[in-house]
């Protein structure tokens, strides 16, 4: 695998004729849209949770979560807060992951958690923690909190610099003024008061030498009784240091707390009307839930936005994408409170509702948001996509752009997907609950139980496979489902008398439920082959669906392999 594939850089637009005019039907949606005062939430629709973000002049950078998958750490870039492009990933080498960042045989929501990005004198860094339960049960889980840095945001970025002796999730990067750089971290406290007491903590970062210095010091523990007290994030403003955390666990009770110290060491003194910006509020069923997890940014003019997780409700309080990038604004408003001998400015996050709304006044009046959902890759150039993501580190070889020009070969390896396991699967995020996935794919096996198509999944044990099958003398279409607890199940098989070699797989969602088809004639017209409900790989964790590619040998070796034309994708907003 050519590593350098995720070194950043400009992508190529690609798409297939059959996607034409789905094109110019999403243009024209996307210019319509364009003529509105306001931006939709989600900003970066699809599995993007814990969003931390910053600003270097007039150009604004996010990064987010991205747990077992690799590449991990992705960036995303914009000029109005409102349009973002994804322009590469902090960890984008083998070598950054397969040491004491492991992310080869990493456990389903381990991996990589809540970064923060921060910018200082030409440099970027990034701060984050990888969480590792070793295959040793007796053994604890393993919580490595490091730095990486790069000079261009698209890359190179730098081996993982370990911080050692630095416990907990969650960590922050500030650079203070007088020059000393801080790391703020995540801990449960020695003596928790009680289950789920959550504890902020601060210490001295050296830089030069990548460790811990001097003192640690013990913050805060949260606002309302410190449930779950993690995801801190430092800013100072007008002399003030203000500590902003999340709180309350990372499902419905989610929430952003702030609290505020005339010294970075503390005391630090809670708002009164914490917290600032929550869902908890609202009922189970409003369209966005479970919001928190925020970081600030303040723009050239003064003004104020506050970037946040939440879970679009889209089916039974849930959906595919899990966890989102929302935005709302942010305006600082002084304590009126005359018997306060000391007033503090307090940052209000959505001052006119208090909540995340679907639509909000664009940041920038002269820059309209432009929706993308449509995604299209067809293997022309040098290099795959860079929504195209693995299940951890990938094996080597698995996947080609020049064994056949213009096609992206996956080869079927003996592996099959399995907890901590690797295989040939490759896949983008699921960016809407409506959508339409196809893939045009060239199989033609020799060896029995070779088996290559698309896949559509939430986790090791929990995903559809729609492939093509070899067992025997027959090709059998065949679609599995799997959900944890179960063993996979088959809901329709079908040996294909009069496929020759090359066959379109399409899945539609629409209306809470996948609709499958198939095409042996290059598109000209679809079969019917199958329908399940589309609540089946909903996100009850930390990631988000994905849509994707397979082959397999299951269980045994071959030389067998796909060849993808093109994959095609397009997303329906529900609103």
């Amino acid at each position: 695998m050519s590593i350098e594939l995720f070194n950043g850089g400009c992508k190529k637009f690609v798409m297939n004729k059959v996607y034409i005019s789905n094109l110019f039907f999403l243009i024209a949606c996307s210019f319509a849209f364009s003529q509105e005062n306001t931006f939709k939430n989600p900003i970066l629709t699809g599995g993007y949770p814990d969003p931390s973000i910053c600003r270097v002049g007039d150009d604004y950078y996010i990064v987010n979560s991205s747990f077992e998958y690799f590449p991990g750490l992705p960036i995303h870039h914009s000029k109005d807060l409102v349009n973002w492009d994804l322009v590469g990933y902090g960890l984008h080498r083998k070598e950054q992951c397969t040491g004491a960042v492991n992310l080869v045989d990493v456990q389903s929501m381990g991996g990589i958690h809540a970064p923060t990005i921060r910018y200082r004198n030409g440099k970027f860094y990034i701060i984050t923690t990888n969480v590792y339960s070793p295959l040793d049960r007796t053994k604890p889980t393993e919580m490595v909190n490091f730095i990486i840095t790069a000079d261009h945001v698209e890359g190179p970025w730098s081996e993982p610099h370990v911080l050692e002796g630095a416990p907990g999730i969650d960590p922050d990067i500030f650079f203070d003024a007088d020059g000393r750089v801080w790391y703020t971290g995540t801990h449960v406290p020695d003596k928790p008061n009680f289950q789920g007491e959550g504890e902020i903590w601060l210490q001295e970062i050296d830089l030069t030498n990548w460790k811990l210095k001097g003192d640690r010091t013990y913050l805060w523990r949260g606002a309302c009784a410190g449930i779950w007290s993690e995801g801190p994030h430092l800013y100072k403003r007008d002399g003030r240091y203000y500590l902003q955390i999340a709180e309350g666990g990372t499902h419905f009770n989610h929430a952003v707390m702030i609290a505020v110290s005339d010294s970075i060491k503390g005391p630090y003194i809670s708002n009164d009307r914490n917290p600032i910006l929550t869902s908890r509020n609202l009922s189970y069923n409003n369209w966005v839930n479970s919001t928190g997890h925020a970081d600030l940014v303040e723009l050239p003019d003064g003004r104020w936005y506050m970037v946040s997780l939440g879970i679009r409700g889209d089916v039974t309080t849930k959906s595919n994408m899990g966890r989102e990038t929302h935005m709302v604004p942010v305006q600082w408003e002084r304590e009126p409170f005359e018997w306060k001998k000391i007033k503090y400015d307090w940052p209000v996050a959505a001052p006119l509702t208090g909540k995340i709304e679907k639509e909000t006044p664009l940041p920038f009046s002269d820059a309209p948001q432009f929706r993308n959902d449509f995604f299209s890759d067809n293997f022309d150039g040098n290099a795959i996509g860079l929504e195209w993501n693995f299940r951890r580190v990938p094996l080597d070889g698995i996947y080609s752009l020049n064994d056949r020009v213009g096609y992206l070969r996956l080869h079927a390896k003996e592996e099959v997907i399995k907890e901590r396991g690797r295989t040939s699967l490759m896949g983008f995020r699921q960016r809407e609950s409506d959508f339409e996935y196809s893939a045009s794919m060239i199989f033609t096996p020799k060896d029995n139980l070779s088996e290559a198509g698309i896949s559509l999944f939430q986790n090791d044990d929990n995903y559809f496979m729609y492939t093509i099958v070899k067992e025997g003398k027959d090709l059998s279409l065949k679609l599995i489902f799997s959900e944890k607890g179960t063993a996979p199940t088959v809901i329709n098989k079908k040996v294909l008398q009069e496929y020759a070699g090359e066959l379109i797989f399409k899945v539609i969602s629409k209306n809470d439920s996948y609709q499958y088809f198939y095409s042996l004639n290059k598109g000209a017209s679809f079969i019917p082959f199958a329908t399940s409900t589309a609540d089946k790989i909903l996100s009850y964790g930390y990631t988000g669906a994905y849509l994707g590619v397979y082959a397999t040998g299951n269980g045994h070796k071959t030389h067998d392999f796909a060849d993808f034309d093109w994959v095609n994708y397009s997303g329906f907003p529900r609103y």
